[in-house]
Formats: C-alpha cells, structure tokens, sequence
C-alpha cells in the first residue's frame, strides 16, 4: 500500500496511542449477541493488526448490558493477548469481579450532566463519584491502572449546551479520586475543533495536563477527524476509536458510531504519526466481523479499501 502520502504538518506528536475500544464499547450496542469466541478470535486480530491496548468487555450487570454478559467466559480466552486489555467496572463487585479473572487495568464511566447520570447509572453526578471513589481506591491498592471515562463533555441530548467549567469540575473530581486518565467523551457527536480546544486549554488550567487526557469522538456530524487533530495539536496523544466504526450508547439513542480506527489510522499515517497499526490488517478485521454482525462497517476507510487490494 502506497498511500496516503507522507505528509507530515508541524507542531503534531511524533506517535498517538490508540485505545481500541470495539470490543467493548462497539459491541455493547449492537442487537445482536456475539459469541465469546467470535470476540476472543476479534480481540486476538486486533493485537495481530499492532493494536497495543483494546477494551475487552464490561462488568456491568448483564440485565443493563447483555451484550457483554460472557465477562467471565471472555477473559480466559484472551489471556494470552499481547496487548493492554482493560475492562469497564461499574462498582466494587464488578471490579471484585473483574481483579479475580486477572484484569489489570479498569475503567469508571461518570457523566458530566446529570440528565445522562441518571439515565446511565441511575444516580446523580455526585452520587456516581461518590459510587466510584472506593472502586478507584480498591483497584489502585491492587495495583491496578484507572481510567476515568466521562461521558457528555461537549453536549447532552436533554440539557442541550454543557458548560466547560461543568466538564472540568467533574473531571478534576475524577482525577483527585486518583484516575490515572480521564477520556472525554463527545457522547452525541456535537462537539467542533473550537470547543475542543476551548476545553483543553480549560482542563490545562485546571491542573490536568494533556497527558493525562484521552479524546473519544463519535461522528455523528462528521466532525470527530476535525476534532481529533484539534485534540492533537493541543498535545493530546491518546485518542480512543473503534474497529470499523462499530458503536453508539445505549442510553443516549442520538449517539451515533465511534470514530472509526481505520479513518483515524489513514489520517495520522499521512502525518507521519506512528501507531504501530497495520491499515491493511485492520481493514481485514474490521471487514470479517461485519459479516458476523451482518451488516458492512461504516468506515469510509473500510468501504474505501475493502474494495481494493489491501
């Protein structure tokens, strides 16, 4: 594969992280259950394609996620995956849960509006930080790495505008908790470069550095790319994205898919950003599970280069 062509553009970081996130977040919102083997066997083509941290599964009750309710069958089968495979806790007994079948890294999902708190996790926004902070202290004593993902930073389908001094506050509240890594979330896609940036600048203010921030876009409005290279520029270099687009959220139904991995993947290697990913293996992975799914990706990077020799 000769293109894209090499162009690199000044004041970008050298390498980007990639937080893989479709096995987790991008299966969760899919009707169809897919079995744990077809997961593992996803998981282990990820890591293959150089994918160095991938979102396993969630330990959430399986009545809220049932989708991702084979944890426990899941984890053993990807027990020798040379990768990073943190896993979505909800409380103590998720994370008991989680510990006792080796996970090593975790996350906590908290809201920066309370509309989406109480829709998500049935709280308010104090009420989740208050759920989470012995769960982050439990894990942390186990020596385990926290992320602190939080949802509905740049809009919420039900308050409409979030105030940038509502995202930091929250943000810094799960930072103080002992997060190691807060990923802001652009839950419905509302989010352009300005306010991302706007944001950064905000949180930087605030005491939370750039590299301890992940950016996770959804593309709703086409604006996640635009976005991730704002997030960039600022000094970002964690940005979530999920194989061949799959996802949304199932308790805010105007969330659309991630940013895609593939389209995120041809933009920085025209950069000249390293990611360590193999395009060409993505796609093919992306591409075999859209047939178990039933249904084609939609990554235009998919589309583009399932067409072609790859």
């Amino acid at each position: 594969m000769t293109l894209p062509m090499t162009v690199p553009a000044p004041g970008l970081p050298t390498r980007v992280r990639i937080h893989e996130v479709g096995p987790r977040d991008g299966l969760q919102n899919e009707k169809a259950l897919v079995p744990a083997p077809v997961k593992a066997e996803f998981i282990h083509r990820l890591a293959e394609a150089g994918l160095t941290t991938i979102e396993a599964t969630s330990f959430v009750h399986p009545k809220w996620v049932p989708q991702l309710a084979d944890a426990e069958e899941l984890m053993p089968l990807i027990d020798d995956v040379d990768a990073r495979l943190p896993v979505l806790v909800p409380n103590e007994r998720g994370l008991d849960r989680a510990l006792a079948l080796g996970a090593r890294e975790i996350a906590v999902f908290a809201s920066a509006t309370e509309s989406f708190a109480k829709a998500n996790l049935n709280r308010t926004v104090d009420g989740a930080l208050e759920m989470f902070e012995p769960v982050v202290t439990k894990a942390k004593d186990a020596g385990a790495a926290v992320r602190g993902y939080l949802s509905m930073c740049f809009g919420d389908p039900w308050e409409g505008q979030v105030p940038i001094s509502q995202t930091v506050s929250v943000s810094r509240r799960l930072m103080d908790m002992g997060c190691d890594e807060i990923s802001l979330g652009d839950t419905i896609g509302v989010a352009t470069p300005g306010h991302v940036r706007e944001l950064l600048d905000t949180l930087n203010e605030a005491g939370v550095a750039d590299a301890r921030l992940a950016v996770h876009f959804h593309d709703t409005y086409g604006q996640a790319l635009a976005n991730t290279l704002a997030a960039l520029e600022h000094g970002v270099t964690t940005v979530d994205a999920s194989a061949g687009g799959l996802g949304g959220c199932p308790y805010a139904k105007s969330a659309t898919g991630n940013l895609a991995t593939e389209d995120l993947v041809w933009m920085l290697d025209g950069l000249g950003i390293e990611t360590g990913v193999d395009i060409g293996r993505l796609t093919a992975t992306s591409v075999w599970m859209a047939r178990h799914l039933g249904r084609p990706s939609p990554s235009r990077t998919v589309r583009a280069l399932s067409q072609k020799e790859i």
